[in-house]
């Protein structure tokens, strides 16, 4: 099934699953998710397979058993398209639009691979650039980030709010009249070629050693 975009249907969905979520409207209309999410997902996930060592479907039910929000089904759908184990790139949709973006996130080991790299002159000056690239060309940065430094980082570092970052992504935005049809997949591949600097980095400096 090659990927045709989203319908309008898509993020009508979820303007309505955050009104009604529950057991029964999620069964009686789980047929317009099949549809609207979850096949263009799995066409999408077709599309990026060349690019990358693994692409993961999120499923969409929710974790509540050490949740106060009882509520069973996530309010979004995602895909990660995995380069290494916690780095590479995805997609997000909900109500209000597609997020595109990329990066890398994991574990307090993964976390503490990445500040010795930022900390490190060669790869966190270069890390520098390409985040500035990122900034300039109109990528919104993410990642959890504590208020202050990090425990043993000078708080005068010159690269103190990257250090303060535990993982670190790049996204844009798409709303549903932009996100919707087969142009989509060349934002992507777009999003893709604008975010290899980031994801390249993160291979090279902080992924996993085998």
């Amino acid at each position: 099934m090659a990927f045709e975009g989203f319908t309008p249907d898509a993020f009508a969905f979820y303007r309505e699953l955050e009104a009604h979520n529950e057991k029964p409207w999620w069964q009686d209309n789980k047929p317009r998710y099949d549809a609207a999410v979850r096949a263009p997902f799995e066409a999408l996930a077709e599309e990026l397979e060349p690019i990358a060592s693994a692409v993961k479907l999120y499923r969409p039910y929710r974790d509540v058993r050490f949740s106060h929000d009882k509520t069973p089904y996530k309010t979004r759908q995602g895909l990660f398209a995995q380069r290494a184990p916690g780095i590479g790139w995805f997609v997000n949709l909900d109500a209000s639009g597609v997020s595109l973006g990329g990066g890398f996130f994991g574990d307090a080991t993964f976390t503490k691979a990445y500040r010795a790299a930022v900390e490190a002159a060669a790869p966190g000056t270069e890390l520098e650039r390409i985040v500035a690239d990122l900034e300039h060309a109109g990528y919104d940065l993410g990642g959890e980030q504590l208020k202050t430094a990090p425990r043993g980082v000078d708080p005068a570092h010159p690269r103190i709010a990257l250090l303060r970052r535990k993982w670190l992504t790049a996204r844009r935005q798409l709303s549903p009249a932009d996100a919707s049809g087969p142009g989509l997949l060349d934002a992507l591949f777009d999003t893709v070629d604008d975010l290899q600097p980031l994801v390249g980095w993160a291979a090279a400096h902080i992924a996993p050693k085998r």
